[in-house]
């Protein structure tokens, strides 16, 4: 395990926490930050890979289910509230209730059943994420190389799909050491099924601060890490380089296989 790029991470959002704690921008604050790690790095740990498949038109993995911190979840919330303001509603309503129809879809299915049921990811509008640039690290983190294994898989074939590994461990640093600090200053740190969670902070916009206060506001929405996405994310950070810069080697692993984005 990294263990040097894991205290570094660590050490950035605890500084964060210290300065911020009191911001009714906390959320927001921790969420960008740790987009803007994920985003500072990736290129680096993934210039020796082939070219990508995922590109606007492609929402195969967004049936998948996403899960998510409390702050990228509050960003979330209030992004959607701001898309719905400035633009038009889709012919399926404003983009909350998008995601409220989501969520009743989807809501106590397990994994398998929600791939097969293929229930849209309410931010995908005419082929593209309407969210892209707060989108979740989960989604960040999930990126693939064959775009007709991905169809395939989400079709219910039994195929093995090429993922980018280093997009993964990565995702997975940024997302363990944000919890880490989260945890250490009192607040919050699970992991949320992204839909519910966000019909939780948009219904009630107090949980925010709620959750600010260290209580657990979004906790209905909350998912138990399976020991297989542990097991997954211990192997790849182990693959990490641990006596390099964070912006730039966060190592990169081999290629894997498509998974959930839990």
């Amino acid at each position: 395990m990294s263990e040097a790029a894991f205290n570094e991470l660590r050490r950035v959002f605890n500084a964060l926490l210290a300065s911020g704690l009191a911001s009714q921008n906390l959320a927001d604050m921790l969420a960008d930050r740790a987009f803007d790690l994920f985003e500072a790095n990736i290129d680096a740990q993934t210039a020796h890979l082939p070219t990508l498949a995922c590109a606007k038109g492609c929402p195969s993995c967004c049936a998948l289910r996403v899960t998510a911190t409390a702050p990228e979840i509050f960003l979330l919330a209030r992004y959607a509230r701001q898309i719905d303001q400035r633009m038009p509603a889709t012919a399926l309503g404003s983009l909350s209730r998008r995601i409220k129809l989501a969520n009743r879809a989807t809501r106590g299915l397990s994994e398998t059943e929600r791939m097969k049921l293929r229930q849209p990811c309410p931010f995908v509008v005419r082929g593209g994420c309407i969210i892209h640039p707060a989108r979740p690290l989960a989604c960040r983190g999930h990126a693939s190389f064959d775009r007709r294994a991905c169809a395939q898989a989400m079709a219910g074939r039994e195929v093995d799909v090429p993922v980018s590994a280093p997009h993964v461990a990565l995702r997975a640093l940024v997302q363990d050491s944000l919890r880490e600090a989260l945890g250490a200053a009192g607040l919050a740190s699970g992991l949320y099924e992204l839909n519910q969670g966000l019909v939780l902070a948009l219904d009630a916009p107090e949980r925010e601060r709620a959750w600010r206060d260290g209580q657990d506001s979004l906790a209905p929405a909350r998912i138990e890490a399976s020991t297989t996405a542990a097991q997954m994310d211990a192997v790849l950070w182990s693959r990490a380089a641990g006596d390099a810069s964070i912006r730039d080697e966060v190592a990169a692993a081999e290629p894997g296989r498509q998974s959930p984005m839990a």
